[in-house]
């Protein structure tokens, strides 16, 4: 469509071969985002690369994808050995439980890896359990969690945030709290309760865009929406633009979750749709810069 340079913000590689990975590696379970058979196996930076040929990617950030629990470290050790060696990922942003006590000597472990930038632990929570990732709500308010997330304060590393839009108030209390630390929104909020909730997940999105250290990857709407097309995300991509504003948000492909829904051209062509009237310096932010200066690549 056109060859804007594109940072995906946000994807995954997985080696079921090599490391073990509870929601894979120990079979299909009920998940927020359906039966994902198409994709319990291995997905190596060949196949990513393959995926995204057709697009003219530059860089890209890995994200956390429920690496072994006994060694987070070891995810982004590999994610660097692949970097090293082929170029991609840029940026990695790995897993820890910021309620551990020890969680700062788990974040060293990770920042012994140059392309490490940040941590993501799934906050969802959710009354459908196929949907939770947690096992109660507001953990971002108790003491234990909080005393970690000073840690990333600490270190100038940032937070990916992974939840539903009720939670969206809590977070906004969050941010404000450590306005140093750079938290960037992951799947648009993502909205996985139906069209019927769209305002409710448009509400919760202005809320949380009232914190300035709050980012928004626009990304993973084919979780919500598994028969996606252009018009139905349209809405979702310009609400999220509408509420953070050009300057804070970022394409992404949530590859290969979202290869269950669709291909990566049909992804990256629909946002190119969608901003085909944007001025080049705002199309430029959404594909490239803004993810080259939020994961400081």
């Amino acid at each position: 469509m056109d060859d804007l340079p594109i940072i995906d913000a946000h994807h995954h590689l997985w080696n079921l071969e090599n490391s073990y990975y509870p929601w894979l590696s120990d079979g299909v379970k009920p998940s927020a985002f359906g039966d994902y058979t198409a994709i319990n196996k291995s997905y190596l930076i060949d196949d990513f690369l393959d995926d995204a040929k057709n697009q003219n990617l530059v860089k890209s950030v890995h994200l956390d994808v429920g690496y072994d629990p006994r060694d987070p470290a070891g995810e982004t050790r590999w994610l660097q050995g692949i970097a090293n060696k082929r170029g991609f990922p840029h940026g990695i942003v790995g897993y820890a439980d910021l309620s551990k006590p020890d969680v700062g000597e788990l974040l060293d472990q990770h920042m012994q890896y140059a392309n490490f930038r940040g941590i993501r632990q799934s906050m969802n929570y959710h009354a459908e359990p196929a949907k939770t990732y947690q096992s109660r709500p507001e953990i971002s308010r108790t003491a234990e969690w909080r005393r970690g997330f000073k840690e990333l304060a600490r270190r100038g590393l940032s937070f990916d945030l992974q939840l539903y839009y009720p939670q969206m108030g809590e977070f906004l209390d969050l941010a404000g709290d450590f306005p140093d630390v750079q938290i960037i929104l992951n799947h648009t909020g993502m909205q996985v309760d139906g069209l019927d909730h769209f305002e409710g997940w448009k509400a919760g999105m202005r809320t949380l865009a009232q914190a300035p250290n709050v980012a928004c990857k626009i990304s993973g709407l084919g979780m919500g929406d598994w028969t996606w097309t252009t018009e139905s995300i349209r809405p979702y991509v310009e609400e999220a633009i509408a509420a953070f504003g050009v300057e804070r948000c970022m394409f992404a492909s949530n590859f290969p979750v979202d290869k269950l829904f669709s291909s990566y051209d049909a992804i990256f062509n629909a946002f190119k749709a969608i901003t085909r009237d944007y001025p080049h310096t705002e199309r430029m932010a959404l594909f490239h810069d803004n993810a080259a200066r939020f994961y400081r690549l």
